[in-house]
C-alpha cells in the first residue's frame, strides 16, 4: 500500500522522457538518411574527405539533418491523438483555417524545402550550371535562373506538402490496444529493433510515394511558374545585388531556365526532400506509439508511487495522456500480475481505494459516448449574459426638454410628390405596424414578377419545385472532386457523434472496456479482500447499457444525402462495439454462476446477453421431463 505521505509523482514525468528517447531515435533515421546524401553529393577528389564526418561532408549532414529535422519539431508542437472529428473536410477546413498552427505548418515546410535546396544547390559542381551567379566574359555577372527555378519549385514543393499535411491530418496519433485475446503471445512489435525493420522495410513504398509527388509537383510548378516569374526574379536580384555587380535592369531573361539536365537535377532534388519528410514522418508516427512499457515494464513500475502516478494520467485533463494511461492500465490488466495485485491492496488512498478510483475513470469514460451521442447536432449553448446591476434612478432636479417644435411653422406651401413620398417613409419609420398605401401595390408587383420566374424555370428545366432542382445541380457537383470536401460521409458523421469533437481516440473507451473486464476476470484469483466484487453489478449494467444505446444509435443512423457514395461503414464505432461485447461477455462467463450473490436479477442477465450476443443457456438434458411419460 502506498503512504499517503509519499509524494505522488505527476503521469507525464514518466511518459515524456519515453517520448524524448522515441524522438531521438527518429531524428537518428533522419540522421543516417542525411549523412547518405553528403556522400552521394561529394565530389570525390579526396577519398578520406568524401565520407569523413568532420569536414565538408559532415557540414553539409548537418544541415540535410536540420531541415528534416524542422518537420520533427513541428510534428511536436502539433501532434494530438486520434481523430480530428467533423461532419466534411470543408467543415475542418472552417474550424481550423484561421489557428496559428495552419500557419507554422506552411511556413515550417517552406522553410525546410528553402534550407535544403541552398544546401544542394551549393553541393553541385561548377560544370553543373546551376550555381547562383554565373560569370560571363569581360567579368560580367549575372543571376542565374536556374537556381531560381529551383528553389522556387522546392519551395512550392514545400507548400504543396503542408496542404497535404493539413488535409490528410499526418499530425494525427493512434495508439494502440491491450486485447486480452493477445495475452498468451506477447506483443514484440513495440520492440526497438522490430520497429527499425519495419521502417526499413517501408522505404520502398516510401521512394515511390516521393517519386510520384515529385512528377505531380514539377508539372504543377511548370504550369504556375511563368505567373511568378517577374516576382521571384526581381526577389532574387534584390537580395543578390548588395553582394555581386548584377545588371541594373529587372528584366528576365529570354531563354527558358528548364532543359533535360536542369530537369533532372530537379527530379532528384524534390525526390530527395520529399523522402526526408515522408520518412521522418513516417518514423515519428510509428515510434511514437509504442507501447507505454520500459524494459517490458509498464512506464509507472519505476515510480515511488505507481498506483499514483497512474492514477494522476488516468484523470489528466489532456487527452493524450489520459489515452497513453488507459493503455498502460489496459497493459497491466493483462500482463502484469504484480501490478494487478497493487492495485486490489492499495485501500488507504485519501480519495478511495486504488480499485475504486479506476473502476470509476473507466466507467466515466465509458459513459461518456453516451454524453457525445446526446450532444450531436445540438447547437452549443449561448454564452450567459453578465448580470448588470440595477442603477439607481436619480433624482430629476430641472424639468425635461420640451418637445413642442422650437421653430415657427413658415408659410403653407404646395406639396409635391417628392413631399409625399418623404410623408410615407416618415410614417412607416415612425409606426412600423400601421399599413401603408404602397403595400399592396409592392406585393402584386413582386407575386408577378416571381409567378414570371417560375414559368421560364419551368420552360428551361421542365419543373418549378426550386428545392428539388437546387439539390439536382448539388448531387451533380457532390459527384464529381470538387464535391469531395463538401460530403458529409458516414464515417465522419458517425466518428464526430460518437467520439465527440474536437478529437476523439477510439483506443481510448476501447482499452476502459478491456480494463475493466480483465480486471474484473482475475480479482477471482488476485482480490483476496473482495474488494472488486461490490462493483460487478454496477458494472455489467453500464456495459449492457452502452452497448445497447451504441448498437441502437448505430443502427439507426442514416446516411446523409451529401453521402453519394452512401458506404455504412465505421471500423472505429465497430471495434469500441466488439470491446465492449467481449467484456460483457467475460464478466457473464466468469460471473454469471454467482449473479444472485452479486445482486444481479434474471432481467439483468438475459439484458446482458442480449448485448453481448451470448447465448442463452440451455437447460440441462437430464432435468428435462418427459412429457409422454409425465402424460401417463
Amino acid at each position: 500500500m502506498a503512504s499517503a505521505s509519499v509524494r505522488r509523482p505527476p503521469y507525464k514525468d514518466f511518459l515524456q522522457p519515453a517520448l524524448h528517447r522515441r524522438f531521438s531515435t527518429t531524428a537518428l533515421i533522419l540522421l543516417v538518411i542525411a549523412y547518405v546524401y553528403a556522400i552521394g553529393l561529394a565530389r570525390w577528389n579526396s577519398f578520406l574527405w568524401s565520407w569523413f564526418p568532420i569536414g565538408p561532408t559532415g557540414f553539409r549532414a548537418a544541415f540535410f539533418w536540420f531541415s528534416g529535422s524542422l518537420i520533427l519539431i513541428l510534428r511536436i508542437a502539433q501532434y494530438h491523438p486520434g481523430y480530428r472529428t467533423s461532419d466534411s473536410a470543408f467543415d475542418t477546413f472552417l474550424k481550423h483555417w484561421r489557428n496559428f498552427s495552419t500557419l507554422e505548418t506552411i511556413l515550417t515546410y517552406a522553410f525546410s524545402a528553402w534550407l535544403f535546396a541552398q544546401v544542394y544547390l551549393l553541393s553541385q559542381p561548377k560544370d553543373s550550371g546551376l550555381e547562383w551567379v554565373t560569370y560571363l566574359s569581360y567579368d560580367r555577372q549575372r543571376l542565374n535562373e536556374k537556381a531560381v527555378f529551383i528553389t522556387t519549385h522546392l519551395v512550392m514543393l514545400g507548400v504543396y506538402q503542408a496542404i497535404r499535411h493539413l488535409y490528410l491530418d499526418i499530425d494525427r496519433l493512434l495508439l494502440g490496444v491491450a486485447k486480452p485475446s493477445e495475452k498468451a503471445v506477447r506483443n514484440n512489435n513495440s520492440d526497438v529493433g522490430t520497429l527499425m525493420k519495419k521502417f526499413w522495410g517501408e522505404m520502398p513504398s516510401i521512394f515511390l510515394q516521393s517519386l510520384n509527388q515529385t512528377l505531380a509537383s514539377l508539372i504543377l510548378t511548370l504550369v504556375t511558374y511563368p505567373f511568378l516569374r517577374k516576382v521571384v526574379w526581381r526577389l532574387s536580384l534584390f537580395f543578390f545585388r548588395p553582394f555581386f555587380n548584377l545588371p541594373k535592369t529587372n528584366y528576365v531573361p529570354y531563354s527558358w531556365p528548364v532543359s533535360f539536365k536542369s530537369a533532372t537535377s530537379i527530379i532528384l532534388a524534390s525526390t530527395m526532400l520529399l523522402i526526408v519528410w515522408i520518412a521522418g514522418n513516417t518514423a515519428f508516427t510509428m515510434f511514437m506509439v509504442k507501447e507505454p512499457t520500459k524494459d517490458q515494464r509498464p512506464f509507472t513500475s519505476g515510480s515511488k508511487d505507481p498506483n499514483g502516478s497512474l492514477l494522476n494520467g488516468l484523470g489528466h485533463r489532456k487527452l493524450f495522456y489520459k489515452c497513453f494511461a488507459m493503455w498502460e492500465l489496459a497493459l497491466i490488466a493483462r500482463d502484469f500480475p504484480e501490478r494487478r495485485k497493487a492495485i486490489y491492496e492499495d485501500l488507504d488512498r485519501k480519495d478511495g481505494p486504488a480499485w475504486s478510483q479506476v473502476c470509476s475513470i473507466c466507467l466515466e469514460v465509458l459513459k461518456s459516448l453516451e454524453t457525445n451521442i446526446g450532444n450531436y447536432g445540438k447547437a452549443p449553448e449561448p454564452v450567459a449574459a453578465p448580470v448588470v446591476q440595477p442603477v439607481e434612478e436619480k433624482v430629476r432636479t430641472a424639468p425635461p426638454p420640451k418637445e413642442e417644435p422650437i421653430f415657427l411653422g413658415g408659410p403653407a406651401r404646395r406639396r409635391n410628390f417628392l413631399s409625399e413620398v418623404e410623408k410615407t417613409v416618415v410614417e412607416v419609420a415612425v409606426a412600423p405596424g400601421q399599413g401603408s398605401p404602397l403595400k399592396p401595390f409592392a406585393k402584386r408587383v413582386i407575386d408577378a414578377a416571381k409567378h414570371q420566374l417560375l414559368e421560364i424555370q419551368k420552360a428551361v428545366t421542365g419543373t418549378d419545385d426550386t428545392a428539388s432542382l437546387i439539390r439536382s445541380w448539388a448531387l451533380k457537383g457532390l459527384h464529381k472532386w470538387v464535391g469531395i470536401p463538401f460530403r458529409k460521409e458516414y464515417r465522419r458523421r458517425m466518428l464526430h457523434a460518437v467520439l465527440g469533437s474536437p478529437y476523439g481516440e477510439p483506443s481510448l473507451y476501447i482499452n476502459a472496456a478491456y480494463a475493466l473486464s480483465m480486471l474484473t476476470s482475475h480479482s477471482l484469483q488476485e482480490d483476496k479482500y473482495g474488494n472488486v466484487q461490490r462493483d460487478i453489478a454496477t458494472i455489467i449494467r453500464t456495459l449492457t447499457n452502452m452497448t445497447k444505446k451504441l448498437d441502437r444509435f448505430k443502427e439507426g443512423f442514416e446516411v446523409h444525402w451529401t453521402d453519394v457514395e452512401g458506404i455504412k461503414e465505421c471500423p472505429e464505432v465497430d471495434a469500441i462495439l466488439e470491446a465492449l461485447r467481449e467484456a460483457l461477455t467475460t464478466l457473464i462467463v466468469e460471473f454469471g454462476p454467482y449473479a444472485r450473490d452479486l445482486r444481479l436479477t434474471l432481467t439483468d442477465m438475459r439484458l446482458a446477453r442480449e448485448a453481448a450476443n451470448f447465448p442463452e443457456p440451455q437447460p440441462r438434458a437430464d432435468h428435462l421431463l418427459d412429457l409422454n411419460q409425465w402424460k401417463r
